[in-house]
């Protein structure tokens, strides 16, 4: 859903395999690589396949358009469930396991850039409960004034969330850094999923885009011969 490339096979939270690329742009030759190399993982010690996980969005069109494409094929094609990971919610449970903060007050408040100061995101309690529902955002001095009014400590991260610095300065408002999409963090909330049987539907279900997709034309000027 944003710049990572990632894919992880996991074992009732334990990593047993996983593969990160940060450089951008690599899902279309790179995913399929990393997913055989799990599978492989996979045969080399007999075992099955119990259900496939795909982060959903919100974030890059045509990364969640591949992502979900071949976790499809994959589920389909072992016959397992598809479980789909909202993005935002797996950014704040990877902030929540890497920094304890403690009061009744926090919330935590995912970005996933989405262009000039426009951002998507969402505010959670600890117990990932939605204050504010997904949506896509411009980031301005007032963004999320209600929450801080109301007494909140708002949590950030993600990789849309360093744009709000010059904009929200204010000393309810922390910055996590670093904090990432990567599939090896996806466990908790795929397991989850996985006990309480909320799958979705491999045929139909769609990546969560939040935003109309606007095509560009392109700038380069080509003269055919």
């Amino acid at each position: 859903s944003t710049e990572v490339c990632s894919v992880a096979l996991t074992d009732n939270g334990q990593a047993l395999v996983h593969h990160e690329n940060y450089e951008g742009k690599t899902h279309a030759t790179l995913l399929s690589r990393y997913i055989d190399d799990a599978l492989q993982y996979l045969r080399s010690r007999d075992e099955k396949l119990d259900a496939v996980a795909v982060s959903m969005g919100p974030g890059s069109y045509t990364g969640l358009r591949i992502g979900l494409s071949e976790a499809k094929g994959l589920a389909f094609g072992f016959g397992v469930p598809l479980i789909g990971v909202n993005t935002l919610q797996l950014l704040t449970v990877t902030a929540m396991f890497r920094n304890f903060y403690e009061g009744d007050d926090i919330l935590y408040v995912p970005m996933i850039d989405a262009r000039r100061m426009e951002v998507y995101t969402a505010a959670y309690t600890p117990a990932l409960q939605a204050v504010v529902d997904p949506c896509a955002m411009i980031i301005d001095e007032h963004s999320f004034s209600d929450l801080i009014a109301a007494g909140h400590h708002l949590v950030l991260m993600g990789n849309g969330s360093d744009k709000c610095r010059t904009v929200m300065s204010h000393d309810q408002v922390e910055w996590v850094p670093d904090v990432k999409p990567e599939a090896v963090n996806m466990m908790a909330l795929s397991e989850k999923a996985w006990r309480e049987h909320a799958f979705i539907d491999v045929a139909y279900s769609t990546p969560l885009y939040l935003k109309e997709f606007q095509a560009t034309k392109p700038k380069n000027k080509v003269l055919g011969q």
